[in-house]
């Protein structure tokens, strides 16, 4: 598993400093086009979702959809309070405790603010001064979507439209009455 993570690490940062010799938007093109799409995503996932469905699982062995939806939570306080240089304020022992729609989805969006208020004091040369620093800041992006990926599923057999399918769907509807 560690050497997946150094591979995957070093795949990453040979791609990211090739793209950075080109133009210095690491920052930029990854909050643009990763970040605020999954962050928009996740949000709108865990509003949409029936509070009585927080606790509905897949399959047994799986996360329940809150759980999902902390784990996210958690993740982004971890990842960015290490971007940061400060303590975590929600670690895993907290997020845990989190239960009921209303506290879920008001700490999720709370870290992503967390996540938000940290990334404004950031530039591409801090994100690359460290590879925890660089893991860190992607991961808020990839593992979100990884997430979110996973609730698709939860929201799909509960008869809901993923945000990210609903999007789509406008878009192509805008297309076709452009026609």
């Amino acid at each position: 598993m560690k050497t997946k993570f150094v591979a995957y690490l070093c795949l990453t940062m040979g791609l990211t400093m090739g793209t950075l010799q080109a133009q210095n938007t690491l920052k930029a093109t990854t909050i643009d086009r990763y970040y605020t799409y999954v962050k928009q995503f996740l949000i709108a996932g865990a509003e949409a979702m029936p509070a009585d469905k927080f606790d509905f699982r897949l399959t047994p062995a799986q996360f329940s959809f809150g759980q999902w939806i902390n784990h996210s939570t958690e993740r982004n306080y971890l990842d960015c309070s290490i971007l940061k240089g400060e303590p975590n304020p929600m670690p895993k022992a907290k997020t845990d405790m989190i239960t009921g729609k209303a506290d879920v989805v008001k700490n999720l969006k709370d870290s992503f603010a967390y996540c938000d208020a940290t990334f404004a004091n950031l530039d591409d040369a801090k994100i690359l001064s460290s590879p925890q620093l660089t893991a860190s800041f992607l991961h808020t992006v990839v593992h979100n979507n990884e997430i979110y990926g996973n609730i698709v599923g939860y929201l799909r057999v509960s008869g809901i439209v993923p945000p990210s399918t609903e999007l789509m769907n406008k878009m192509m509807n805008a297309q076709k009455q452009k026609k």
